[in-house]
């Protein structure tokens, strides 16, 4: 989907809609051209148009139902066994957490926002009680939005680093 989405932007998705042939090597060709294309046509065997390679490396790339069902099933099982230790900061937690999220959605299945919001507040430290603690009781858990939750867990450890006197990630500090 995401090939098929970039190569839309760039306007290369008509070459595989309309069956393009696909050019053959060039009148003394390059040594990389040689193996770039040495590599394509062994892997794509007989394919010789534009819309057979297409569908031939998405089947391998991204493989049959079962294949994607069993790729979602190992990413969600990844997913829930994420617990936020606390070495981490919250965005890496954060990012890791949606860069999961991201594969899942790319092979077909929809998580929400609220599951991921869901999943950071169980797995969170208990440095983070207090804050967990204050959000309760000002806002409905499950209508808060991932940005807002993160702001507040992000500015609280921020303080927290203040405190300590430990450089603050992503700001700017000026020197007197």
């Amino acid at each position: 989907m995401k090939m098929a989405a970039y190569m839309e932007g760039c306007d290369l998705w008509e070459a595989v809609e309309n069956d393009y042939e696909v050019a053959p090597l060039p009148e003394n060709p390059t040594m990389n051209q040689i193996k770039y294309h040495k590599e394509r046509t062994t892997r794509k065997a007989k394919a010789k148009s534009s819309k057979a390679i297409w569908d031939f490396l998405k089947s391998e790339y991204e493989g049959d139902e079962r294949v994607r069902g069993m790729k979602v099933l190992n990413l969600l099982r990844e997913f829930e066994r994420q617990q936020m230790d606390d070495a981490k900061t919250v965005n890496e937690y954060a990012n890791r957490l949606i860069e999961i999220v991201d594969k899942i959605r790319v092979l077909g299945t929809d998580i929400k926002d609220d599951r991921i919001v869901q999943k950071i507040l169980i797995s969170l430290p208990e440095k983070f009680e207090a804050t967990i603690a204050s959000l309760e009781n000002t806002k409905d858990l499950s209508e808060i939005k991932l940005a807002e939750l993160l702001s507040a867990l992000q500015a609280q450890e921020q303080r927290r680093m203040i405190r300590r006197g430990e450089p603050i990630e992503g700001a700017l500090q000026a020197k007197a």
